[in-house]
């Protein structure tokens, strides 16, 4: 009997550890206040692109950032209209990522995807691309339309870095991006 009451004791116990350590896991992303969101936001207006300083061990505006990398970001807000975004690729590789303002991944592309010497589209809500006129050729022909889930968040555009000689030009490529309304 005292075995039974202690095992069912010990159930119990283990029951609301789990349950504790799931909400925790839940509930911490939503209630963080530092996201990447956040700290870019300190260093970047809206709709525009501004390169992110190189990461050191002891700073970094955002997290998991690759030292092999360039880096810039465009903090959106597609509230008043869409958005044209641009970028020439660079010699060794380029992406670019879309993120809410959760930091919740929607959208990449790479150069590769893109097969042309720029990376151009065209950014808005699902609202805004219902209002574009169905009859236009050039929406489905010409250019990439991404559909953003919220009206706000960051395109990250990343240029590798494959030898110290080439950051130069890799932050010159990153220089010419463009995030602007249309």
């Amino acid at each position: 009997m005292r075995v039974i009451r202690l095992l069912l004791w010990l159930l119990g116990a283990v029951l609301l550890g789990g349950i504790v350590h799931l909400a925790t896991v839940l509930l911490v992303p939503v209630m963080a206040t530092q996201d990447a969101f956040a700290r870019v936001s300190t260093i970047a207006p809206i709709n525009t692109v501004v390169p992110i300083p190189t990461p050191t061990p002891e700073k970094a505006i955002m997290p998991f950032m690759a030292p092999a990398f360039v880096v810039s970001v465009c903090r959106y807000d597609l509230s008043r209209g869409p958005l044209k975004f641009s970028v020439p690729i660079s010699q060794a590789y380029t992406s670019v990522s879309f993120y809410t303002r959760s930091d919740i991944a929607y959208y990449a592309i790479n150069d590769r995807a893109a097969g042309r010497r720029v990376i151009e589209l065209d950014l808005m809500t699902a609202a805004q691309r219902a209002e574009l006129p169905e009859n236009e050729e050039i929406t489905a022909a010409d250019r990439l339309i991404v559909a953003s889930p919220t009206t706000t968040g960051l395109i990250v555009i990343r240029a590798l870095v494959p030898e110290s000689g080439s950051i130069v030009a890799a932050r010159t490529t990153l220089a010419a991006a463009q995030c602007r309304p249309q």
